[in-house]
């Protein structure tokens, strides 16, 4: 099978399906054909399922196809998923022409200016250059191969694969996301018990010289937490009149960006802590007036702690800051009123932080009319205008600050998408200790037949499909979460509830490959396609072998 995948992923990256264009449209059609191909679906054409997104411009869809083991009324299932979009390739630089051309691209490369590494891997002929070919079509490759010779012996497996694969994972997540309710349908519909659910997103090296190749049982999570500071303007002629939304914004940022204390752990794995995105004030042109405005908004990822925690550490940040920007003022004012000889009096004054359903409810209490028309108003003009998602949920936030009229320097706390949910298998819970269990025993046997290291580890480190598959928030949070999402149903209406009742357990394999995102992205053929499927074909043995 080894020639097969690498022909077949030569030919996936040939189709260049970068994120938000029509090769995502054209490459679930080569992947559709590919699996009506396969004799068994052949036979069964009802079997191969497509899926197309939403009111989608590009016409994309997710693919999935069904393969009913034994007699066709088995219940286990692994379900096998995979994304078939890429980043772009503007980082190709010169030998973008070649991104997706395996072989072209590798003749080109010879004359590179490559690093030590990169050049080492291409003269070794072990790796597969290509925009996609690490991330993840090699991945799409090697279940598409297995799953095309375990259809020529369907009657011997004890239960059944289900093949997704899915559009739009690099950006919003849209394709596995609406895929959810297809998946509670198909549960329901063919009578499917979920075991096991098996990524094949990419793994690399956490090191220089690293060759273990790692074992993910469940996805980081991802929260986009927002501010909305208001401030009070003032001519800069009387500069202490005013409360500055910049320095505000400046210092929530101080407090919180790269800071350990926000990172989250379980069992001692550890996120990274969150990261600024973007600060800026709202002021829209020049004039001597200070800016009254101003907003920033952080990656944070998440491990373990539920979202009701992240809320109450976000507003005693911005509580935080809101009291450390009015001392430093007043400060630097008896400062100012020592150096010129005026009077001092205190600056310090009241302020506020706020959470969106906060200002909601005040909103709803003040507004003469239907709250929730005004906000789906202002978020359809938003979309209508093509605005960035985080800046329509800021318009929201803005409007209805507008209509509580806030004069008191305030801090508004609010998410806004993406949302990733976070997931491992928890060892407190029996059923899912028993599958970490079971997936260390296959992995060790693996590892003795195969000479390589494995090591399980509880978090794919990047963002991933897999998130939306078993949801370790409790209902709390989840409530807690749409309520404090301006546009939660029209921006990001993710199925949360339908997520947490399939419960899939979610774990990465992954093919083994080095600088995705980047241009000398490339993957490892002799252990993605000579060793990987082998430790598949041993898990789907291990759950649907009849033992």
């Amino acid at each position: 099978m080894f020639e097969e995948m690498r022909e077949l992923t030569k030919k996936l990256v040939a189709v260049p399906s970068v994120n938000g264009t029509a090769g995502e449209h054209d490459i679930a059609d080569v992947i559709e054909a590919y699996l009506r191909d396969i004799p068994y679906f052949r036979t069964h054409p009802e079997l191969v399922i497509t899926q197309p997104l939403k009111e989608d411009s590009l016409g994309r869809r997710n693919v999935l196809a069904l393969l009913k083991g034994g007699d066709g009324k088995q219940a286990d299932t692994i379900l096998l998923h995979g994304h078939i979009d890429t980043v772009d390739v503007d980082d190709y630089g010169k030998y973008k022409p070649f991104a997706f051309d395996c072989d072209k691209l590798a003749e080109a490369l010879q004359a590179a200016e490559l690093p030590a590494d990169a050049r080492r891997d291409l003269e070794s002929g072990d790796y597969l250059f290509g925009r996609g070919a690490c991330d993840m079509k090699g991945g799409d490759a090697v279940f598409l191969v297995l799953a095309k010779h375990l259809a020529d012996k369907a009657e011997q497996l004890h239960g059944n694969l289900l093949l997704s694969f899915n559009p739009v994972e690099e950006t919003l997540h849209q394709g596995i996301i609406e895929e959810l309710p297809l998946l509670k349908k198909l549960k329901k519909e063919q009578h499917l018990t979920f075991r096991l659910a098996i990524n094949n997103d990419f793994i690399c090296p956490m090191y220089a010289g690293d060759t273990t190749r790692y074992v993910y049982t469940g996805a980081v999570g991802k929260l986009l937490p927002m501010f909305y500071i208001i401030g009070r303007e003032t001519h800069v002629a009387q500069c202490f009149e005013g409360f500055s939304p910049d320095l505000t914004a400046a210092e929530l940022t101080r407090i919180i960006d790269r800071n350990p204390a926000f990172c989250d752990g379980y069992n001692d794995e550890y996120t990274l802590p969150p990261t600024v995105l973007k600060m800026q004030d709202l002021k829209p042109h020049y004039n001597v007036q200070t800016p009254h405005t101003a907003c920033c908004y952080f990656n944070y990822f998440v491990h373990n702690k539920q979202l009701t925690e992240i809320m109450t550490m976000l507003t005693e940040a911005a509580r935080q800051a809101l009291d450390n920007v009015s001392h430093a003022a007043d400060e630097r004012y008896q400062e100012y009123c020592r150096l010129s000889g005026m009077q001092y009096s205190s600056l310090l004054e009241q302020t506020q932080v706020l959470s969106y359903q906060q200002l909601y409810t005040r909103a709803k209490a003040v507004y003469e009319g239907e709250l929730d028309a005004l906000v789906n108003g202002v978020t359809a003009d938003s979309v209508a205008a093509g605005d960035d998602m985080r800046l329509t949920s800021l318009r929201i936030v803005q409007s209805l600050s507008e209509q509580c009229g806030i004069k008191t320097p305030t801090v508004v706390v609010f998410f806004a998408t993406p949302f990733c949910p976070h997931n491992t298998l928890k060892r407190e819970s029996a059923d899912e200790a028993q599958v970490f269990d079971e997936i260390a025993r296959i992995a060790a046997d693996f590892a003795d037949e195969s000479g390589e290291t494995m090591k399980l580890q509880q978090f794919f480190p990047s963002l991933t499909d897999s998130s939306y598959l078993k949801i370790d928030d409790d209902a709390e949070s989840i409530t807690m979460l749409q309520q404090n999402f301006p546009g939660y149903k029209t921006l990001y209406p993710v199925p949360l509830e339908t997520a947490k009742a399939l419960n899939i357990p979610a774990v990465n394999y992954g093919v083994w490959g080095k600088d995705c995102h980047k241009w000398t992205e490339r993957i490892n053929m002799p252990y993605s396609f000579g060793k990987l499927p082998d430790f598949i074909l041993k898990t789907i043995d291990f759950y649907l072998g009849g033992h």
